[in-house]
């Protein structure tokens, strides 16, 4: 009875020493099973939403706790467009609604980028000259790049009036695009 004991006892110890052991990577899967780094670039490439023809590419980079979005939308016709990241990175439908309503992890209404109530994803406007391209710069203190990744970017084709809920009265979506990261080697042309 006693070597019983003592050899189910020696069973369970070397069990247990097993299964910690499981958990502690190899020095082989050491090297090769890193989390990745938060990514601090990121690319977006707008397509046409139902022949719009509207493209373009937007380039964000976190600098500290303002994410900034740079790059160019053409196509478009002369004036303001609505301009905000929507929920879901899915280009599945032709008019765009499979992105989904406006980012808003908080659940704040539809507003201004400069009013204290508003989505996240609420970015505004932004113009297109008399060439139908509009030059972006815009910086957001609301947004961190790593909540963004997968989701999407859309262009409206009218004025965002900056208060109409939900989206305000923007109209329909003619370009949308998925934010990915960005390789940080400059494309080959």
């Amino acid at each position: 009875m006693t070597k019983r004991i003592l050899i189910s006892g020696l069973v369970a110890c070397l069990l247990l020493s097993a299964a910690i052991g499981a958990d502690k990577p190899s020095k082989h899967k050491h090297e090769h099973e890193h989390e990745p780094a938060p990514a601090k670039d990121a690319v977006c490439v707008l397509v046409p939403m139902k022949n719009s023809g509207v493209t373009g590419t937007l380039l964000l980079k976190q600098e500290g706790d303002t994410l900034r979005i740079t790059g160019q939308v053409a196509g478009l016709k002369p004036g303001a467009h609505g301009f905000h990241i929507h929920t879901y990175g899915d280009l599945r439908s032709e008019d765009g609604s499979s992105a989904g309503g406006h980012y808003a992890p908080d659940g704040h209404d539809h507003g201004g980028p400069d009013s204290s109530d508003h989505h996240a994803g609420d970015l505004g406007n932004i113009t297109a000259g008399d060439d139908g391209v509009a030059k972006v710069d815009v910086k957001s203190k609301d947004l961190r790049l790593h909540f963004i990744i997968g989701r999407s970017f859309v262009v409206h084709a009218d004025t965002d009036d900056l208060k109409s809920q939900p989206a305000g009265n923007s109209g329909p979506r003619i370009a949308v695009g998925v934010i990915g990261v960005a390789n940080t080697e400059p494309p080959k042309k």
